[in-house]
């Protein structure tokens, strides 16, 4: 919550200061913790959080997800702006079913499938503008090592 609101003071956007609680939560899955059945539910749980801490990420679109994901990203906001917590038999319940659910969700293995598949379904030209962005904002040492890994995965596909 404190790497959230410094974010926020920072002025960044929403959606990376929600970062820091997925982030956490994706932590909170590795320490063994609780599980989840995904890397999808890691991720919506850590998003749930963020916005019932206060932080201004909107629901998802219209036909990006169900109305009941959407139905309950308006909750989670709207329980952002007014504060309450959920009753412990409720909070007690969650955590006895994520107790039970795999671990495998956060291994490095499944968040980077998860990141591939998302980026599959922004196409080409969001990737591209993510690229150019990481160019502007790495620095001259980052850049370099992601050339060298560029040209690797280049050799590698042209051996194929």
């Amino acid at each position: 919550m404190d790497r959230a609101r410094k974010l926020a003071r920072e002025g960044k956007s929403p959606s990376t200061q929600a970062g820091e609680y997925v982030r956490e939560e994706i932590e909170h899955i590795r320490e063994g913790k609780h599980g989840a059945t995904s890397t999808k539910q890691a991720i919506a749980i850590g998003l749930s959080k963020a916005r019932r801490a206060g932080v201004r990420l909107q629901a998802p679109r219209k036909g990006t997800t169900s109305r009941a994901t959407r139905r309950r990203a308006q909750r989670d906001l709207q329980r952002g702006r007014s504060w309450s917590t959920t009753s412990p038999r409720r909070a007690r319940a969650t955590l006895r079913v994520l107790r039970r659910k795999p671990r495998s969700a956060a291994s490095h293995a499944a968040l980077a499938r998860q990141a591939r598949a998302s980026a599959r379904k922004r196409g080409p030209v969001a990737r591209q503008t993510a690229a150019r962005k990481a160019v502007r904002t790495k620095g001259p040492r980052k850049r370099s090592q992601a050339a060298r890994k560029a040209a690797r995965t280049r050799a590698r596909a042209s051996r194929r």
